[in-house]
């Protein structure tokens, strides 16, 4: 028993240690981009970021098929059923690739009024209408990315992903600074040099990823619609999720800009500083879907419950050690962000609330990424409408509006929020329930 525990410890951490860096990387190239273009002034770099949104939004929407393409992958790969793992993969290919080109046209179709209904200055739209129309022209790059890295962890490959973003950055880098500034006999072109080295790397990530899948996709000899309804039923929950969050976030922020510039500018960094803690939490938590759907193909449901165990274990020491250093050392973490001391001190006790979010986030973002595997996605979906929705936003907005308290109780909320959504994980994966789930027939 003690030999099977350290093999599953060690198996977690294998696989969860590229995913952890892929996602630093991910990161890492909006904010490079936004690095890279402050030469250009304010307007540039409002603009890249205005780009950068609205990309994020349309990926959103795609969540669902990435995750999905994981979990019953996974799953048909733990059943040794590779012929079917290789014919889902092939199908979910090609449907990222039409989704993809759907939301190409609908971007560059609508971008401006979207940025329009966001707010944006017309000179912000000027500079940002040219770059974010190329991204959406290089969108199906960004989505083949995510769904093939997707199906290779299906499979229990996380290195290959992480080679991957290694090199889309590097080459980005590469790229973006010759290309935006004209150096080393390149065109100063700006904002586009900047999309045109996202493009670029993107679209060479993607060549790489689908050159290292090519032994995995399987051709079909018919369209095998028991693929499709099992994405259906993964995906669409994980999809709404993505969309209720975010719709949440959006509010709770337009709560927090009542309380004036000084505050938002405190939670913007804070969450910035909070957002390392996510890494290892989000890379243990596709770990435990991968690891646990591939164990429930396989009808060993026992271990699958020890992966979830294991995967939490190292989720909450580090994501408690992350909490700590936040906790205790607020104001030094923020000074590498800024010198403004109302900022630093208002988010210094943004920092210390957050820090006591750490051990119920671990533990949410693993239960969700074990259940995920279990292919349970409706039941998180719920969890995420009654604590984002039924919990924080209410209580944000009695705090705001009624009460006119202070925007600790605004944040505050968040400690509600996630205690709840980590309770209903926890009652829902105690009932095992998510056994009798069947993804794939």
């Amino acid at each position: 028993m003690t030999n099977t525990v350290s093999q599953i410890r060690r198996s977690v951490m294998t696989l969860a240690f590229p995913i952890t860096v892929s996602s630093f990387l991910q990161r890492a190239e909006g904010i490079v981009a936004v690095f890279l273009v402050g030469g250009l002034g304010a307007t540039s770099i409002a603009a890249v970021g205005l780009g950068q949104l609205l990309i994020f939004i349309a990926t959103t929407v795609v969540s669902g098929l990435s995750v999905g393409s994981n979990v019953i992958v996974a799953q048909l790969w733990g059943a040794r059923r590779r012929q079917d793992a290789g014919e889902a993969a092939r199908h979910f290919l090609w449907l990222s690739i039409g989704i993809s080109l759907a939301l190409a046209s609908l971007g560059i179709l609508g971008n401006r009024v979207l940025m329009e209904q966001l707010g944006a200055e017309q000179d912000v739209i000027a500079f940002a209408l040219p770059y974010s129309t190329f991204l959406f022209y290089v969108i199906p790059c960004t989505v083949l990315i995510q769904v093939l890295s997707s199906v290779l962890q299906g499979t229990g490959d996380t290195r290959t992903p992480m080679y991957a973003m290694i090199g889309v950055n590097l080459l980005h880098v590469a790229l973006a600074y010759p290309l935006i500034y004209g150096r080393w006999g390149f065109p100063a072109l700006g904002l586009m040099g900047a999309a045109i080295a996202v493009g670029l790397a993107e679209l060479t990530g993607a060549l790489y990823l689908l050159i290292r899948c090519r032994p995995i996709l399987k051709p079909s000899l018919q369209f095998r619609v028991d693929l499709i309804r099992s994405m259906w039923r993964v995906g669409a929950s994980v999809s709404g999720e993505r969309i209720v969050q975010q719709a949440g976030v959006f509010v709770y922020t337009k709560l927090v800009l009542l309380y004036g510039t000084v505050a938002y500018a405190a939670h913007q960094v804070g969450l910035s500083i909070e957002s390392f803690s996510f890494l290892p939490g989000y890379g243990l938590a596709i770990a435990a879907a991968t690891m646990v759907g591939q164990s429930i193909g396989a009808g060993k449901y026992a271990r699958a419950k020890l992966e979830n165990w294991e995967a939490n274990r190292i989720a909450i020491a580090l994501m408690a050690g992350m909490g700590l250093m936040f906790f205790v050392f607020p104001e030094a973490l923020l000074r590498a962000f800024t010198t403004d001391e109302a900022v630093v001190e208002l988010g210094s006790l943004f920092l210390k609330i957050v820090a006591l979010l750490q051990v119920p986030l671990a533990i949410t973002m693993v239960l969700a990424g074990s259940l995920r595997g279990a292919g349970d996605t409706r039941f998180i979906m719920g969890a995420t409408v009654i604590g984002m929705w039924g919990i924080r936003v209410p209580l944000a907005l009695v705090a705001a509006l009624w009460v006119g308290q202070s925007v600790l109780l605004i944040w505050a909320a968040t400690i509600a929020d996630w205690t709840a959504r980590m309770a209903l994980l926890l009652w829902r994966y105690r009932s095992e329930r998510w056994r009798q789930i069947q993804v794939i027939r």
